[in-house]
């Protein structure tokens, strides 16, 4: 019998079984406490992004021009190798995101797991949600908040890795003469988001 003819007898897959197993294996998984990291992806306005959380809370959130399959395999070494596809534990994330790009939230109520920063890297991530709703500062200004007054360039290194994108608002920092510098998610969509953020 050829190959062909031996897997043609298999029944089809079925999107609605496949589903359900998937949620089957998720539900056991969290009960068995061995989903460390659960994710999801949301697509926005400004694109696709993926949302990570660990049970202490929201750990990543990445552009896909982070190439969200390298940033799982960043998870997987810097967090845990038990990562699974297991959307309800982003659900509130991805509602209060939902609304923030709809205009109607401008401060995220959301549990976080900073454990990606670290020194003065946290120190900044930290200060970043002070900076008001439709407002900016410039990298000094939050080099002083953050205790480093001096450490501008590393508020700028602080910014470029922030694990958590729009919800820890590194797109309200630029530079002194309000131009826009460096974001993650490229210069575009930090334009998007403070225009965002001014029309409100």
């Amino acid at each position: 019998m050829s190959d062909d003819a031996l897997f043609s007898e298999l029944p089809e897959i079925d999107a609605a079984t496949t589903r359900r197993l998937h949620e089957r294996l998720t539900a056991a998984a969290a009960r068995e406490r061995l989903l460390d990291v659960a994710y999801r992806t949301l697509d926005t306005p400004v694109g696709t992004l993926l949302l990570a959380a660990t049970e202490e809370g929201l750990v990543r959130v990445a552009y896909a021009r982070e190439d969200h399959d390298a940033v799982l395999a960043k998870l997987a070494d810097a967090v845990s190798p038990r990562i699974l596809r297991a959307p309800a534990r982003l659900d509130p994330v991805a509602r209060q995101l939902g609304e923030y790009f709809d205009g109607g939230r401008q401060t995220f109520d959301l549990p976080l797991d900073l454990r990606l920063a670290r020194g003065f890297r946290l120190a900044v991530l930290t200060h970043l949600p002070a900076i008001g709703y439709g407002r900016t500062e410039s990298y000094a200004q939050v080099a002083a908040a953050a205790g480093s007054p001096r450490a501008v360039r590393a508020v700028g290194t602080a910014c470029a890795t922030n694990p958590l994108p729009v919800v820890v608002p590194c797109h309200r920092v630029v530079r002194s003469d309000g131009s826009y510098g460096g974001y993650v998610g490229g210069e575009d969509t930090k334009r998007t988001l403070l225009t965002l953020e001014a029309a409100a």
